[in-house]
């Protein structure tokens, strides 16, 4: 195993998600109470689904799609998306 991008991913994605809408919905589940056991293995086991969703739609578009596009393509869809939730925040 390649450690470098392990920690690169790891890192990453930990910064990338404190604060985003998946950790805030689990929040909001532990405070409404509950086992915080379930909890936390549900949002787990959700996290790691969509990450390997991530990881096979990466692989497959791969075939086709230069990474550098992949990446580009990826960085226009969250200014678009950030840019969308701005505009309508205000409307």
């Amino acid at each position: 195993m390649d450690w470098k991008v392990f920690a690169t991913v790891a890192g990453t994605v930990f910064l990338a998600e404190i604060g985003d809408k998946t950790q805030l919905a689990t929040m909001t589940f532990a405070a409404q109470g509950g086992g915080k056991w379930a909890i936390f293995l549900g949002s787990s086991v959700g996290l790691v689904a969509a990450a390997a969703v991530g990881v096979l739609a990466g692989t497959f578009l791969a075939r086709w799609i230069e990474p550098v596009v992949l990446t580009r393509v990826a960085g226009v869809a969250f200014v678009a998306i950030g840019a969308w939730t701005i505009w309508k925040s205000w409307n």
